[in-house]
């Protein structure tokens, strides 16, 4: 990318549908170019993301890899990076023992390995700069046991305790970092983590991705610590706070395991 003295540059993993995607348009609406990223086509986002003004460059690659990292940072062409949305990442359903062990490390390098890569290696940056935004996407299911979720949950409850970690880390530096707690949204997250079985990917009042992108940038952008998107989620993380952890992971297969979307529907909480 070409450097630009007007337009500052923001990254965007996880770019092309959902809330990634939303991140990135909330983005270029805020003056941003962007450098977006995912291991599925972009070329739609790409296309959408032009008519706001914004200049894009866009890379395909997998991000569980350092050479996927290396490739999209690559494509900076050593243009400062002003913010960072740190968002791919995916699912796996089934018990974890059912489950094939390279799409479980496959999950862990996309949604540890990958994004903390990544944000070592821009975070160094925006600290020899003396300022920079990041966000990265974590998820209330950090807060939670995983039935039939083991892995992702597990994964997340690494990504939200790393980035408040960080955010302490850098105090003083002028780089911010922000953590995006979102829960059952309304994105390819389950066909993707073949989970359509399942209750939770049949629940009717999934959160619309672009609100919880909107809750994630805004919250950046004020610098806080991180937000969790939508009043039944901040309901959800404050019961799994005070309840044993037996009952939460009973709980969790009651909407996780498959062929729950068949059963009698009962009350997670």
């Amino acid at each position: 990318m070409q450097p630009n003295d007007i337009r500052p540059l923001a990254v965007v993993t996880g770019a092309s549908s959902g809330i990634g995607f939303q991140l990135a348009l909330l983005a270029a609406r805020r003056g941003h170019d962007l450098l977006i990223g995912a291991d599925e086509p972009l070329e739609q986002a790409e296309t959408e993301l032009r008519v706001l003004g914004a200049n894009v460059a866009a890379v395909r690659a997998d991000f569980a890899t350092r050479d996927g990292v290396d490739t999209l940072l690559a494509a900076t062409e050593g243009r400062p990076i002003a913010a960072l949305f740190a968002n791919a990442g995916h699912g796996l359903g089934h018990g974890f023992l059912d489950q094939d062990f390279h799409d479980v490390q496959h999950v862990i390098n996309t949604n540890i390995t990958g994004t903390i890569y990544l944000v070592q290696c821009v975070g160094r940056g925006m600290r020899e700069a003396g300022q920079g935004r990041i966000l990265i996407t974590g998820s209330i299911a950090g807060f939670q046991p995983g039935s039939f979720q083991a892995v992702y949950n597990g994964s997340k409850a690494f990504i939200d305790s790393f980035a408040m970690a960080l955010r302490n880390e850098l105090k003083g530096t002028g780089v911010s970092v922000t953590c995006l707690m979102p829960g059952v949204t309304d994105t390819h997250f389950f066909a993707r983590a073949d989970m359509l079985d399942t209750r939770v990917a049949q629940q009717s009042d999934k959160a619309d991705p672009a609100e919880v992108a909107r809750a994630g940038f805004e919250a950046m952008m004020r610098g806080e610590s991180g937000v969790i998107a939508g009043w039944r989620n901040k309901m959800q993380v404050a019961l799994s706070r005070v309840m044993p952890a037996p009952r939460l992971a009973e709980q969790h297969r009651r909407i996780a395991e498959p062929g729950s979307a068949e059963q009698q529907a009962r009350p997670f909480v």
